[in-house]
């Protein structure tokens, strides 16, 4: 890859048997290295935010901190507008929601849901949700929400 000859010195231009030759360098060039591991972090930085659920919904603003961020990936529970329950991007059955949840919790380390819900959602189907999450083995749920929206301190978020 860098490999290159170097030509011994010190012998004040006399060339004896056997001592004037090259020996190999054994030194490697590490800048295609760097090169091509910089063309990585940049591909990565670029499909990192790529890699989110993609079920688009009108969160409700609030003025709450975020959630600090665990290693295991997150399952996300989904309400669409609608009242369409989806789990990441799979759309299920509000009948088959609880049984697809125990099978899902009976792999997980994590009892950790995150549950988005359209902000035009009815309070009551929100609660439904949050009862079969429950029911199915999910006993810390966050509730998502965009930042940015009404304090109620006066403060301003």
């Amino acid at each position: 890859m860098g490999a290159g000859v170097v030509q011994k010195s010190g012998d004040s231009g006399r060339r004896r048997r056997g001592r004037g030759r090259s020996r190999p360098m054994a030194e490697i060039n590490v800048t295609p290295f760097v090169d091509v591991m910089l063309v990585l972090l940049i591909i990565f930085m670029v499909a990192a935010p790529l890699m989110t659920v993609g079920v688009p919904v009108e969160l409700p603003k609030t003025a709450a901190n975020a959630l600090p961020g665990e290693e295991e990936e997150p399952l996300s529970v989904t309400i669409t507008n609608e009242g369409i329950v989806m789990i990441q991007t799979t759309e299920v059955a509000r009948e088959n929601l609880v049984a697809r949840l125990r099978a899902i919790a009976s792999e997980r380390d994590s009892t950790r849901v995150y549950l988005r819900a359209d902000g035009a959602v009815p309070y009551a189907q929100v609660m439904e949700v949050m009862g079969a999450l429950n029911r199915g083995g999910f006993g810390n749920i966050g509730l998502v929400t965009d930042t940015g929206g009404p304090a109620l301190d006066r403060q301003g978020g």
